[in-house]
């Protein structure tokens, strides 16, 4: 086993994943760094209450004949890259051998390249590939008389019984809605929402929608327009716009990052240009623009200028508020609200935006919970994982559950469907977003 030694205490640096490089793609030199890095997180296990990825690992070398990671089959090490989604939060929070530490541990950029050896060899379900297909199955199932149907159809325990057996969708898992009127339908044809303030030191925001945001959650979307207009920001939507990349680069298909970035990173260069910050409602998409992206393409220049210029919602509330810009007359209180901070927005390193804003708020009170939904958008979903996702998943609701609240939100709506499942109706509350519950507190 590696010889143990202390940690770094300097801040966590990343670097650039060399995903393009010959290197990247061999497969002995691919199982030699997961060899290195699972023998020294068997060595640390800091990890192990973050998600299945550690404990998975750590079964295999406790149950294997030397109980080290030289006891644990090659074939076997797969099973420890298909648990890990991507959240970043041992990077960001626990592991004490990131960069600049000599052992250069980044966990979850081998994961990465491990996936993206498995999509190399064709080691991937139809399922996964329709799954992150995001454009693609938002637009089929966005048709207006297909959206009824998919919807209805999701509800019923028949139907969800065949998508568990057929297609490996599991049947407790919580489905997406589709929207046919989405969002940038109704900001097309909403005046109000196409005011543009003539107050000329107000901010300037381009909205990157996202496919989730326009297709699933609109209104969510709607909420937090309301929100920039009612604080004279200025808003227009990015002219136009696919998918993040996020649930691509999840399954490991970076080729098709590449076109994504290629297509939206264009888009929204111009509105750099042109003078305008860049916001996305939903934490994972603002996230590939803030840090996968610029990694996985370092010498992009397009792609660093849009880096600078993206934020999160209510990071940019906090600068408007600290520049005296915020509108601080609230008609309404919020009373006791359980506020989960998504992984993906954890790691982004701009702090508790959300409840920095909401504290502002005339006798609310905000208690945080720090730990993982378990959805990654697709994770929860799978057959195979559900029960997992649950699982982890289970601290939150059970915090929830306890506390004496008024209401529960997530920056991810994704994250706060996965807990309303684990709720199991066991309250009246339902998840909320922030964005609502900031704009009903202006009373707007």
């Amino acid at each position: 086993m590696t010889e143990r030694r202390e940690g770094s205490l300097d801040a966590p640096t990343r670097h650039p994943i060399d995903w393009q490089s010959d290197n990247f793609y061999n497969e002995s030199s691919l199982f030699a760094e997961l060899e290195r890095v699972y023998d020294i997180c068997h060595g640390c296990r800091r990890c192990v209450s973050l998600c299945h990825a550690f404990p998975t690992l750590f079964d295999l070398v406790d149950e294997s004949d030397t109980m080290e990671v030289d006891g644990v089959a090659k074939d076997d090490y797969w099973d420890v890259v298909d648990h890990c989604y991507l959240c970043d939060l041992c990077y960001m929070t626990k592991c004490p051998y990131v960069p600049p530490h000599e052992w250069n541990v980044d966990f979850p950029h081998l994961m990465l390249r491990g996936k993206a050896q498995k999509f190399k060899n064709g080691n991937v379900k139809t399922r996964d590939k329709i799954l992150t297909s995001t454009d693609k199955l938002g637009s089929l199932a966005g048709i207006p008389v297909v959206s009824q149907a998919v919807n209805a159809a999701n509800k019923l325990p028949a139907v969800r019984k065949i998508l568990d057996s057929g297609f490996g969708i599991h049947a407790d898992a919580t489905l997406p809605e589709f929207h046919s009127n989405v969002f940038r339908k109704r900001f097309e044809t909403n005046s109000v929402m196409e005011t543009e303030s003539t107050d000329t030191t107000t901010g300037k925001v381009a909205l990157f929608v996202t496919c989730y945001g326009n297709r699933n959650e609109p209104d969510v979307v709607e909420d937090l327009v309301s929100l920039l207009t009612h604080n004279n920001i200025q808003v227009k939507l990015v002219k136009q716009e696919k998918c993040c990349g996020m649930p691509k680069m999840e399954l490991g298909d970076l080729e098709t990052v590449e076109q994504l970035k290629n297509f939206n990173i264009e888009q929204l260069s111009q509105v750099v240009d042109d003078g305008w910050d860049i916001i996305a409602p939903i934490p994972s998409c603002v996230l590939m623009f803030k840090q996968e992206i610029p990694l996985l393409f370092p010498e992009d220049e397009k792609v660093q200028k849009v880096q600078k210029a993206f934020f999160d919602p209510f990071e940019y509330l906090m600068l408007r508020h600290k520049a005296n810009k915020l509108k601080t007359e609230f008609k309404s209180k919020l009373g006791k609200v359980a506020y989960h901070v998504p992984c993906h927005q954890r790691v982004q390193n701009i702090g508790m935006k959300t409840r920095e804003v909401l504290q502002l708020i005339p006798d609310t009170e905000i208690t945080v919970i720090e730990r993982c939904s378990g959805h990654d958008g697709t994770y929860a979903v799978k057959s195979e994982y559900h029960d997992i996702s649950m699982k982890i998943c289970r601290p939150v609701t059970n915090k929830i559950k306890q506390a004496d609240i008024e209401h529960y939100i997530s920056d991810c709506p994704m994250a706060g469907h996965q807990i309303a499942n684990g709720m199991q109706d066991e309250t009246e509350l339902h998840a909320e977003s922030p964005f609502t519950l900031l704009k009903l507190a202006y009373g707007i």
